[in-house]
Protein backbone atom coordinates (compact mmCIF):
# COMPACT_ATOMS: atom_id res chain seq x y z
CA UNK A 1 0.00 0.00 0.00
CA UNK A 2 1.10 3.75 -0.57
CA UNK A 3 -0.11 6.43 1.81
CA UNK A 4 0.54 10.16 0.52
CA UNK A 5 0.10 12.49 3.61
CA UNK A 6 -1.66 15.91 3.47
CA UNK A 7 -2.04 18.44 6.47
CA UNK A 8 -3.13 17.22 9.86
CA UNK A 9 -5.16 13.86 9.51
CA UNK A 10 -5.92 14.01 5.73
CA UNK A 11 -3.98 10.31 3.86
CA UNK A 12 -4.40 9.27 0.50
CA UNK A 13 -4.01 5.52 0.76
CA UNK A 14 -3.30 3.46 -2.65
CA UNK A 15 -3.76 -0.42 -3.29
CA UNK A 16 -5.15 -2.70 -5.31
CA UNK A 17 -6.05 0.03 -8.02
CA UNK A 18 -8.12 1.58 -5.47
CA UNK A 19 -7.91 5.29 -3.62
CA UNK A 20 -9.23 6.52 -0.71
CA UNK A 21 -9.05 9.64 0.36
CA UNK A 22 -9.48 9.96 4.54
CA UNK A 23 -10.13 13.46 6.71
CA UNK A 24 -9.57 16.22 4.19
CA UNK A 25 -9.48 19.09 6.15
CA UNK A 26 -9.36 23.06 6.42
CA UNK A 27 -5.98 22.95 8.07
CA UNK A 28 -3.28 24.60 5.76
CA UNK A 29 -5.23 23.53 2.83
CA UNK A 30 -4.12 24.63 -0.42
CA UNK A 31 -6.35 24.00 -3.93
CA UNK A 32 -2.88 22.29 -5.28
CA UNK A 33 -4.71 19.34 -3.15
CA UNK A 34 -7.65 19.15 -5.27
CA UNK A 35 -5.87 17.29 -8.56
CA UNK A 36 -5.01 14.59 -5.77
CA UNK A 37 -7.89 14.29 -4.28
CA UNK A 38 -9.86 14.28 -6.66
CA UNK A 39 -8.29 10.54 -8.29
CA UNK A 40 -9.83 8.93 -5.04
CA UNK A 41 -12.54 6.66 -5.15
CA UNK A 42 -13.97 7.29 -2.25
CA UNK A 43 -13.93 9.77 0.84
CA UNK A 44 -14.04 8.73 4.63
CA UNK A 45 -14.69 11.05 7.32
CA UNK A 46 -14.06 10.46 10.70
CA UNK A 47 -16.02 13.38 12.54
CA UNK A 48 -17.04 16.58 11.93
CA UNK A 49 -14.80 18.82 13.31
CA UNK A 50 -12.85 21.41 9.96
CA UNK A 51 -9.61 20.15 10.61
CA UNK A 52 -10.71 16.52 9.11
CA UNK A 53 -14.16 17.68 6.91
CA UNK A 54 -13.19 20.59 4.49
CA UNK A 55 -17.08 21.29 3.10
CA UNK A 56 -15.62 23.71 0.66
CA UNK A 57 -13.13 20.91 -0.64
CA UNK A 58 -15.90 18.16 -0.91
CA UNK A 59 -18.02 20.07 -2.88
CA UNK A 60 -15.38 20.12 -5.74
CA UNK A 61 -14.56 16.15 -5.62
CA UNK A 62 -17.66 14.89 -7.28
CA UNK A 63 -16.64 11.89 -4.80
CA UNK A 64 -18.69 9.34 -2.99
CA UNK A 65 -18.69 10.59 0.54
CA UNK A 66 -18.87 7.91 3.67
CA UNK A 67 -19.41 9.03 7.23
CA UNK A 68 -21.69 9.73 10.33
CA UNK A 69 -25.22 11.03 10.82
CA UNK A 70 -23.47 14.09 12.25
CA UNK A 71 -21.24 14.69 9.46
CA UNK A 72 -24.03 14.27 6.88
CA UNK A 73 -26.02 16.86 9.11
CA UNK A 74 -23.15 19.47 8.89
CA UNK A 75 -23.06 19.00 4.83
CA UNK A 76 -26.59 18.56 3.79
CA UNK A 77 -26.36 19.59 0.28
CA UNK A 78 -23.77 16.92 -0.14
CA UNK A 79 -25.24 13.22 -0.18
CA UNK A 80 -23.19 11.40 2.81
CA UNK A 81 -23.59 7.24 3.08
CA UNK A 82 -23.68 7.08 6.50
CA UNK A 83 -21.88 4.72 8.42
CA UNK A 84 -21.33 3.87 11.95
CA UNK A 85 -19.14 1.80 14.53
CA UNK A 86 -19.24 -1.99 13.74
CA UNK A 87 -20.50 -1.54 9.58
CA UNK A 88 -18.05 -3.26 7.52
CA UNK A 89 -18.27 -2.15 3.65
CA UNK A 90 -16.10 -2.43 0.41
CA UNK A 91 -14.82 -0.06 -1.97
CA UNK A 92 -13.38 -1.97 -5.21
CA UNK A 93 -10.95 -4.40 -3.97
CA UNK A 94 -10.43 -2.48 -0.62
CA UNK A 95 -12.30 -3.96 2.54
CA UNK A 96 -13.68 -1.58 5.47
CA UNK A 97 -13.99 -1.88 8.92
CA UNK A 98 -15.86 1.09 10.68
CA UNK A 99 -14.39 0.94 14.17
CA UNK A 100 -14.99 2.77 17.54
CA UNK A 101 -13.10 6.15 18.67
CA UNK A 102 -13.34 8.49 21.38
CA UNK A 103 -12.65 11.75 20.88
CA UNK A 104 -11.87 13.87 24.21
CA UNK A 105 -14.08 16.86 24.98
CA UNK A 106 -13.58 20.35 23.75
CA UNK A 107 -16.53 22.30 24.01
CA UNK A 108 -15.24 25.41 22.04
CA UNK A 109 -15.21 23.35 18.47
CA UNK A 110 -18.45 21.32 19.10
CA UNK A 111 -18.54 17.83 21.13
CA UNK A 112 -18.22 15.22 18.89
CA UNK A 113 -21.49 12.55 19.28
CA UNK A 114 -20.22 10.53 16.47
CA UNK A 115 -16.55 9.56 16.34
CA UNK A 116 -15.19 6.71 14.15
CA UNK A 117 -12.12 5.22 12.98
CA UNK A 118 -11.18 3.00 10.06
CA UNK A 119 -9.60 -0.33 9.13
CA UNK A 120 -8.81 -0.81 5.56
CA UNK A 121 -7.46 -4.02 4.46
CA UNK A 122 -6.21 -4.91 1.16
CA UNK A 123 -5.54 -8.50 1.84
CA UNK A 124 -2.05 -7.73 2.54
CA UNK A 125 -1.84 -5.17 5.40
CA UNK A 126 -4.42 -3.96 7.61
CA UNK A 127 -4.25 0.12 8.18
CA UNK A 128 -6.02 1.17 11.29
CA UNK A 129 -6.44 4.70 11.25
CA UNK A 130 -7.72 5.77 14.45
CA UNK A 131 -8.93 9.23 14.08
CA UNK A 132 -9.06 12.43 17.30
CA UNK A 133 -9.56 9.40 20.00
CA UNK A 134 -8.39 8.95 23.48
CA UNK A 135 -7.36 5.24 24.08
CA UNK A 136 -9.51 2.82 25.58
CA UNK A 137 -9.91 -1.07 25.27
CA UNK A 138 -9.00 -2.12 21.38
CA UNK A 139 -9.73 -5.27 19.66
CA UNK A 140 -8.63 -4.05 16.46
CA UNK A 141 -5.61 -6.36 14.88
CA UNK A 142 -3.50 -4.35 12.45
CA UNK A 143 0.06 -3.91 10.95
CA UNK A 144 0.17 -0.13 10.79
CA UNK A 145 -1.62 2.70 12.93
CA UNK A 146 -2.30 5.92 11.76
CA UNK A 147 -2.51 8.22 14.92
CA UNK A 148 -3.90 11.93 15.44
CA UNK A 149 -1.29 12.59 18.19
CA UNK A 150 -1.22 15.75 20.42
CA UNK A 151 -0.03 16.93 24.01
CA UNK A 152 -3.85 17.15 25.28
CA UNK A 153 -6.99 15.26 26.35
CA UNK A 154 -8.88 15.51 22.45
CA UNK A 155 -6.33 12.55 21.23
CA UNK A 156 -3.79 10.40 22.46
CA UNK A 157 -1.06 11.47 24.08
CA UNK A 158 2.48 9.86 23.38
CA UNK A 159 1.58 7.07 25.88
CA UNK A 160 -1.49 6.20 24.51
CA UNK A 161 -0.32 6.23 20.96
CA UNK A 162 2.53 3.95 21.91
CA UNK A 163 0.27 1.84 23.93
CA UNK A 164 -2.36 1.34 21.03
CA UNK A 165 0.66 0.20 19.03
CA UNK A 166 1.15 -2.07 20.58
CA UNK A 167 -2.37 -3.37 21.50
CA UNK A 168 -3.16 -4.12 18.42
CA UNK A 169 -0.17 -6.16 17.15
CA UNK A 170 1.36 -3.36 14.95
CA UNK A 171 4.62 -3.18 13.61
CA UNK A 172 4.99 0.29 12.73
CA UNK A 173 3.45 3.97 14.18
CA UNK A 174 2.40 7.09 11.53
CA UNK A 175 2.33 10.22 13.64
CA UNK A 176 -0.42 12.50 12.29
CA UNK A 177 -1.80 15.96 13.24
CA UNK A 178 1.09 17.57 13.53
CA UNK A 179 0.28 20.41 11.37
CA UNK A 180 -2.24 23.44 13.54
CA UNK A 181 0.44 24.28 15.44
CA UNK A 182 -0.78 24.04 18.56
CA UNK A 183 -1.05 21.57 21.68
CA UNK A 184 2.06 19.61 20.16
CA UNK A 185 4.81 17.76 21.09
CA UNK A 186 8.36 18.95 19.69
CA UNK A 187 9.63 16.10 17.16
CA UNK A 188 12.34 15.54 19.45
CA UNK A 189 9.99 14.33 22.12
CA UNK A 190 8.41 12.34 19.98
CA UNK A 191 11.81 10.55 18.76
CA UNK A 192 12.98 9.93 22.25
CA UNK A 193 9.74 8.70 23.49
CA UNK A 194 8.80 6.49 20.63
CA UNK A 195 12.66 5.14 20.43
CA UNK A 196 12.65 4.35 24.10
CA UNK A 197 9.24 2.54 23.72
CA UNK A 198 11.13 0.36 21.13
CA UNK A 199 7.97 1.46 18.52
CA UNK A 200 8.83 2.07 14.81
CA UNK A 201 7.70 4.97 13.89
CA UNK A 202 7.39 7.97 11.14
CA UNK A 203 6.43 11.41 11.03
CA UNK A 204 5.54 12.34 7.58
CA UNK A 205 5.78 15.38 6.05
CA UNK A 206 3.19 17.49 4.14
CA UNK A 207 2.94 16.06 0.94
CA UNK A 208 4.86 12.74 1.24
CA UNK A 209 4.75 9.68 -0.78
CA UNK A 210 5.97 6.74 1.01
CA UNK A 211 5.26 2.65 1.08
CA UNK A 212 4.24 0.71 3.90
Amino acid sequence: MKIKKFPQSCLLYSSNNTRLLVDPGCVNFEEKFLKDWKTADAVLITHKHSDHMNANALKELDIPIFSTKEVASCIPELKVNIIKEADSFSVKEIKINVVKAVHGFISADGEILENIGFVLDDNKKRLYITSDTIRFKNNVKADIVFADVTAFDASMNLWGASQTTKDVGAKMLIVAHQDAGKMLYDKKQIEDYLSKESINFMIPEINQEFEV
